[in-house]
């Protein structure tokens, strides 16, 4: 391949994830841009499964019953020329340590929002990971067909609570059952919607007027078109310009009015998306920036998911590709240990789809099945000078012990956790003793029951949960001999250590945590933990 040709294909990717509060029609928005980019027929339903009515997203059995995203999901698909790499994530708050993976590994993000409700808790955390990484961000004020805020206070909540510019690429006519469409700020045109039978399962009818277009008066009620025009008169005052490097470098988000559900105004938003949106991005590693044009092949492990085929018990390593060309059956080294693997059994994946993938280029996600030494975070590359940093983990402040009642099942019980724990559902603490075992820590609750629920759906295995009174975890970053920490540490508070050695503290209350250090201002500790250095460098 040339590099022109190896630069374009680079070129045609975006890799993007959709986050939001729950309920705002994350998963629902997700199932459209599928249907509109050709990759579902009907919405709702995998192209090759047209006939089954279930969300090509949420494909775990939980999912289904709870009705809520667990699991980030991969759906790969071309459109208009492009391959696009959609990531769609858990919105629940209790996993939100998935999310931030999943943020990790793309050029952009769209926010959804519940007009209705506008900026939500679980809406301000993710944003705040977006603006960390400098992340493109888009904005769909979704389920405009309800009541809703009126659309000059949901842009104006954008800049005030979010403190991020906003820049309205269409503007909603009328909200409600009186909903009737948008005006395209870009091309001045009017995209008038008409519902059908269906429930938005097709594309919504659209036909397209100039906004002083008779028609389009006679179409629209008074107390509709009127307003939209003196609003539009004074979106062109105060949103004059769209600056499009502002975009890119996530100081301005392009916003776009909506509803899902009925699939109005979905398709303005993926084309603006494709329009306004990045190429894949480099990466800095520890050793300096990886441009996406490297001629060697880098990429980082951001999740590991189990079972996705109930016929095998694989597990599969998702990849971001941030440099040179991915070939099936190339040898690739584990910066972390520096051993050699050969990536042979490599799958593009759609949802809980997966088929052979031979070649892939930066921003692609590809899936490696097979490989248990592979772990989240871990960097595969040609070049032993790249080293991504290390995922961030968050701090838990749930914790408990997981036992076994059935002496009888301890084999799927043990394996059930050593495949599930690999995908980081939990994290393990080892105390210096206990009589119950190793201590389990979650961001949320509702991480304990999706890992015993699984273990015995997966894996035929029971499990008893014995909560914990401890609600904070910090990593020790003072080098502090063991003797002295347990003479200093109050009582209740307990000594562990991680997955990968690293020391922490549990403590039952936050003012237990900060009268300890309050008495020993020497010691320090941190909410993420220490960085490991990596093994031979």
């Amino acid at each position: 391949m040339t590099l022109e040709n190896f630069a374009q294909e680079i070129k045609r990717r975006r890799t993007f994830a959709i986050i939001s509060h729950p309920d705002a029609g994350k998963t629902t928005l997700t199932e459209k841009l599928l249907l509109y980019g050709g990759a579902l027929r009907l919405a709702g339903s995998v192209t090759a499964r047209k006939k089954q009515r279930e969300t090509a997203s949420d494909w775990m059995e939980m999912e289904k019953k709870r009705g809520i995203s667990i699991s980030s999901t991969v759906l790969q698909f071309d459109y208009s020329g492009h391959r696009m790499n959609l990531l769609d994530t858990p919105g629940h708050k209790d996993f939100s340590e998935d999310t931030y993976r999943v943020l990790t590994a793309v050029d952009g993000v769209i926010m959804v929002i519940d007009a209705a409700k506008g900026i939500e808790s679980q809406t301000r955390k993710l944003f705040e990971i977006c603006r960390k990484r400098g992340v493109p961000l888009f904005t769909f004020m979704n389920k405009l067909d309800r009541p809703a805020k009126p659309p000059l206070e949901l842009i104006d909540e954008l800049e005030s609570v979010l403190h991020l510019h906003a820049c309205p690429m269409n503007w909603p006519l009328g909200m409600g059952d009186e909903f009737r469409g948008v005006y395209d700020r870009q091309s001045r045109q009017v995209h008038l919607f008409e519902h059908v039978a269906g429930g938005g399962a097709y594309r919504a009818p659209v036909s397209t007027h100039g906004l002083l277009d008779p028609q389009v008066a006679a179409m629209l009620d008074e107390n509709i078109y009127k307003p939209a025009l003196e609003e539009l008169e004074l979106l062109d005052h105060a949103h004059a310009e769209f600056d499009a490097a502002q975009v890119l470098e996530g100081k301005t988000s392009p916003v776009y009015f909506g509803s899902a559900a009925n699939n109005f105004g979905v398709q303005l938003l993926l084309d603006g998306f494709l329009a306004h949106s990045s190429p894949p991005r480099g990466r800095t590693g520890v050793n300096g920036f990886v441009a996406p044009e490297h001629e060697k092949f880098s990429a980082f492990i951001f999740k590991i998911q189990t079972n996705m085929d109930p016929l095998h018990r694989d597990q599969i390593a998702f990849l971001r590709i941030c440099s040179g060309k991915f070939e099936r059956d190339m040898n690739v080294i584990q910066a972390r240990t520096g051993k050699k693997f050969k990536l042979s059994n490599s799958h593009k994946v759609f949802g809980q789809d997966r088929e052979i993938v031979d070649s892939a280029f930066p921003g692609d996600i590809i899936g490696v099945v097979g490989k248990e030494e592979f772990k989240i975070g871990d960097t595969l590359t040609e070049d032993p000078a790249i080293q991504f940093q290390e995922l961030l983990t968050f701090a838990p402040e749930c914790f408990g012990y997981l036992l076994n009642p059935t002496p009888g099942k301890h084999k799927p019980f043990r394996k059930g956790l050593e495949h599930l724990l690999a995908e980081n559902i939990v994290q393990v603490f080892n105390p210096d003793y206990s009589a119950y075992g190793p201590i389990f820590g979650a961001v949320g609750p509702l991480q304990f029951e999706v890992l015993q629920y699984r273990l015995q759906a997966e894996y035929g295995a029971e499990s008893t949960l014995e909560r914990a009174s401890w609600q904070l975890l910090r990593w020790l970053e003072t080098e502090i001999h063991a003797d002295e920490l347990e003479r200093i540490l109050p009582y209740g508070a307990k000594k562990v250590t991680d997955q990968l050695g690293r020391i922490a503290l549990l403590f039952e209350t936050p003012w237990s945590l900060s009268n300890f250090l309050e008495k020993n201002p020497s010691v320090r500790v941190s909410d993420v933990p220490p960085v490991v250095t990596v093994a031979g460098r």
